[in-house]
């Protein structure tokens, strides 16, 4: 079975979240634009790590191969188990809809993830895909800092906004919505940045699509 890029994320946890904390403008700034697609239900966060989105979104559910993220996520409240996402712990058609945050770049098989996402989806449930947006200015810095061999960066591989609709559209899902944000390098924002339709400045971009068979 193809199993997630886990090393650093178990061995550097902490390093992980503080990330959070010193860049919290541009944590909340993404917060704000996944929300802007999430739909009320049943819900599932893929690549849930110590659960910072899901914890604060609400979503019940969350799946990592990292254990030790799931630990943190856990005493947040999220219901977790330790799965990948090419083999979900879910019924068929059981969930309103399904998030990843920077989730794709860290996965062997993307659209074979989406295509298990797809299947415990219901009829018109939801899937909402964070990324940063490869051809961006943070793409760039990202491109960059993996060149040097850090952490997390290292193991990443980063898609553009089309790619990934791309990858969607394969799987069949349908009626995209599209946001973005941070518009500015994380460590130089002092306030939160409210999202834009579409993609090509900023350098998170969130993108929803329902399933329709």
């Amino acid at each position: 079975m193809k199993t997630n890029k886990t090393s650093d994320f178990n061995e550097y946890v902490n390093r992980y979240d503080e990330w959070y904390y010193r860049n919290k403008f541009a944590y909340l700034s993404e917060v704000f634009a996944v929300r802007q697609l999430m739909p009320k239900g049943l819900g599932l966060e893929i690549g849930v790590n110590t659960g910072r989105f899901a914890s604060v979104l609400g979503i019940p559910f969350g799946i990592d191969p990292a254990k030790e993220g799931l630990k943190i996520a856990d005493q947040k409240g999220v219901k977790v188990a330790l799965a990948v996402g090419e083999s979900l712990p879910f019924k068929d058609k059981i969930l309103d809809y399904v998030l990843m945050v920077i989730t794709l770049s860290f996965l062997h098989g993307p659209k074979e993830v989406l295509y298990e996402t797809k299947r415990v989806l219901k009829q018109k449930g939801k899937i909402i895909i964070g990324i940063i947006d490869k051809n961006s200015f943070l793409g760039e810095s990202y491109q960059q800092k993996k060149a040097k061999g850090l952490p997390f960066y290292r193991e990443a591989i980063l898609f553009s906004p089309a790619e990934v609709i791309g990858f969607l559209k394969e799987c069949k899902f349908k009626d995209f919505k599209i946001y973005q944000t941070v518009f500015q390098l994380p460590e130089s924002l002092e306030n939160i940045q409210k999202p834009k339709g579409g993609y090509g400045e900023g350098g998170f971009v969130v993108i929803g699509a329902e399933k329709r068979d």
